[in-house]
C-alpha cells in the first residue's frame, strides 16, 4: 500500500513529540510553538538563559531502500541559535547539526524543481555478500554529528 499524506505528516509529527519527549527526559527546558511558520518544531532555553531553535527532520522505514537518511528539499539560510536534529528510524539514528554545520555540509540543488534548497545525505547503500541483499548504514563522515545513545544533550550547546 502506498504511503498516504496523512501517514507520512503523521510520523514526522510523531517523530517531533518523540524527540522532544528525549529532550525533556534530559531536563531540558523545551517549548512547542503552536504555529511552523519560521522551520521550528522546538525552542529550548539554555542554562545561561540563551533560547536556541530546533528544526527535526524525520524519515521512516517505508521509503525506498537507500533513501533511509536523505533530508531534501531543504530550504535554509544561515541561523545563529538555530539547529537542526535529523532522524532515520530504519537506521536508528540521530545526528545534530548547528545551522553553519549543516550548510557546510549540505549540498545545493542546483537545477530542478527545488532550485536553492538543500539537501544532505547522511546514510550509504552496500550488498551483503552472501544473501545478495541491500542494506543502508550510515556514513562515517557523519559520525562527530550522531548523538550519542540517542541522548540529545550530547549535541546541543545546552
Amino acid at each position: 500500500m502506498p504511503l498516504s499524506f496523512r501517514h507520512s505528516a503523521g510520523f514526522g509529527k510523531r517523530i517531533e513529540y518523540y524527540v522532544i519527549g528525549l529532550m525533556l527526559k534530559e531536563g531540558l527546558d523545551v517549548y512547542v510553538p503552536l504555529v511552523d511558520d519560521n522551520a521550528v518544531d522546538a525552542i529550548v532555553r539554555k542554562s545561561d538563559g540563551i533560547f536556541i531553535e530546533i528544526q527535526i527532520k524525520a524519515r521512516g522505514n517505508d521509503i525506498k531502500m537507500g533513501d533511509g537518511a536523505l533530508f531534501a528539499a531543504i530550504p535554509h539560510e544561515p541561523r545563529e541559535n538555530y539547529y537542526f536534529i535529523f532522524y532515520s528510524e530504519r537506521l536508528q539514528c540521530m545526528w545534530i547539526m548547528s545551522s553553519e554545520e549543516y550548510l557546510q555540509e549540505c549540498v545545493t540543488n542546483m537545477t530542478g524543481k527545488n532550485v536553492g534548497k538543500t539537501s544532505i545525505w547522511f546514510n550509504g547503500t552496500k550488498t551483503d555478500q552472501q544473501t545478495k541483499e541491500k542494506y543502508e548504514y550510515p556514513k562515517e563522515r557523519y559520525n562527530k554529528y550522531l548523538a550519542k545513545n540517542m541522548k540529545v544533550t550530547s549535541r546541543l550547546p545546552v
